[in-house]
């Protein structure tokens, strides 16, 4: 763990793997809503988490490393069903590198338990993780100009859903009409850091 002042009110907390960082911020998270921890906010990504608005960011630096963080234990009233038709032009590049059959992609990916270790890339977009490793698979060599909204997707050990249209070179696997991202909707972000996932064959609306 390698806390990093930035700027006089925030630290940068470096660790060296995805589960790390979903332990970290379940951590500060927990320690924020019990009040034994004033941030503004918490920020995670793969292999960080950004923490604003701290009181004494040096003092912070120095008690974190003495910090347990347990893994975060499986939230399972919090649980965002997704449905999806699964349609992607990349389906079949998928499951050959999967090993399996074209129709066997579907039941596999809807059968995976997700969890959104964090957001980026564009508004509502979640990093959700789940699928064992040997299921990785990678960006397309020619990104695409444009990926439609709503498209579901995989990258390494990733799986997303494009909330708008946009250029992507993620491998295109389905497509669902859920809204990720609605500024009028409170919150705006269908998907936040924790929430589980599930993706659902059906109708798509």
């Amino acid at each position: 763990m390698r806390p990093l002042e930035v700027g006089e009110r925030a630290l940068l907390v470096e660790v060296d793997s995805g589960a790390e960082a979903q332990a970290l911020h379940a951590e500060l998270v927990r320690r924020r809503d019990a009040g034994t921890l004033r941030v503004r906010e918490i920020v995670p990504a793969a292999r960080t988490v950004l923490l604003d608005g701290l009181d004494d960011p040096r003092g912070l630096a120095a008690q974190l490393p003495t910090w347990a963080a347990p893994p975060p234990r499986a939230n399972t009233t919090d649980t965002v069903e997704i449905p999806v038709r699964y349609d992607g032009p990349d389906l079949a590049e998928v499951a050959a590198r999967w090993g399996v059959s074209v129709d066997e992609v579907p039941a596999i990916h809807s059968g995976t338990a997700f969890r959104v270790d964090f957001c980026g890339f564009a508004p509502g977009f979640g990093y959700l993780t789940g699928l064992p490793d040997r299921y990785d698979v990678p960006r397309r060599a020619t990104p695409r100009t444009t990926v439609p909204a709503g498209s579901v997707a995989l990258a390494g050990p990733y799986t997303g859903v494009y909330p708008r249209a946009s250029p992507g070179g993620w491998q295109l696997i389905g497509t669902t009409g859920v809204t990720l991202w609605d500024p009028c909707r409170v919150p705006a972000a269908l998907l936040s850091p924790g929430v589980r996932v599930r993706f659902v064959t059906g109708e798509v609306r």
